[in-house]
């Protein structure tokens, strides 16, 4: 991998995590797309993998420690009786939405991902991915819901409902926060809640992925070009997902009504268009 080809994923992999088009999918769908002779499962890649994790994480971090701080003050009691049950109330939320990924991944992850991790599957399911994207704003469109319930009204079956929701990104081209994101509004929140509670959910996930990675190459020698193509990476994937994060709950404040629809009909023309690429 050239230092070039590094920033671009880097990029892709910043602007991808959280919008709703699946991170994993444009990473096999892109080396493909531009013949990229890359081997993402060799021990070098490894490294470079986990700190984009680590960018994209510091850079959620960031975006929502304000949350973060709010939450644990809150269970400490320091801002009143009231706002230490809300607090509590959204962490064990958070807690049961992370469990069924937690699970279904450990289970079944890695055979999900040999499986069904090829570009042509996975622009599948890019595809996929925008149809329940537009099918999610379809229904709630039926359903007359213009809801701007706060996160610590969800009940925890609605929890465990997105934290089903979530566990379809096994699936390489199917979309985490979008995922996330259906499940939350099917459960009565707004676009910009729904994606509040989504990327909150991500930081956990995010620290275990990064976790796992950093305890795998524990006894691995990292080359200085590989070093330097991991830092550049954390650090271009760190700011592109800070502002594409913000960009984002902005976007999604402003445009309740519809917001997911774009995103929908980007996977569809992506996928389609990265199919019939890659088939002739």
């Amino acid at each position: 991998m050239t230092l070039l080809q590094a920033l671009i994923l880097a990029v892709v992999q910043g602007i991808t995590e959280p919008f709703p088009v699946s991170s994993l999918g444009h990473a096999v769908l892109l080396p493909a797309l531009l013949h990229w002779d890359l081997d993402e499962h060799a021990p070098t890649f490894l490294p470079f993998l986990t700190m984009l994790h680590v960018g994209t994480l510091v850079a959620l971090a960031g975006v929502f420690w304000k949350d973060w701080v709010a939450i644990l003050t809150g269970m400490m009691g320091r801002h009143g009786r009231h706002a230490q049950m809300d607090a509590i109330r959204v962490f064990l939320l958070l807690v049961i939405a992370t469990i069924p990924a937690v699970l279904v991944g450990w289970l079944l992850e890695h055979r999900l991902r040999n499986v069904f991790g090829s570009p042509i599957a996975v622009a599948g399911f890019l595809i996929l991915n925008g149809f329940l994207l537009m099918a999610t704003e379809w229904l709630r469109r039926q359903k007359g819901q213009r809801d701007h319930r706060p996160i610590s009204t969800l009940a925890p079956k609605d929890a465990a409902i997105i934290g089903v929701w979530q566990c379809l990104a096994l699936l390489p081209g199917l979309s985490r926060s979008g995922a996330t994101m259906n499940g939350g509004l099917l459960r009565g929140l707004d676009h910009e809640t729904a994606a509040r509670f989504s990327l909150l959910m991500a930081q956990p996930i995010v620290l275990a992925a990064t976790v796992r990675e950093a305890w795998q190459m524990r006894h691995m020698t990292i080359s200085h070009d590989v070093m330097v193509q991991c830092v550049a990476g954390a650090i271009v994937a760190g700011i592109t997902a800070l502002i594409c994060s913000l960009l984002m709950l902005r976007f999604f404040r402003n445009h309740d009504g519809w917001a997911l629809t774009p995103f929908g009909v980007y996977c569809i023309v992506a996928g389609a268009f990265s199919a019939a690429v890659i088939l002739l």
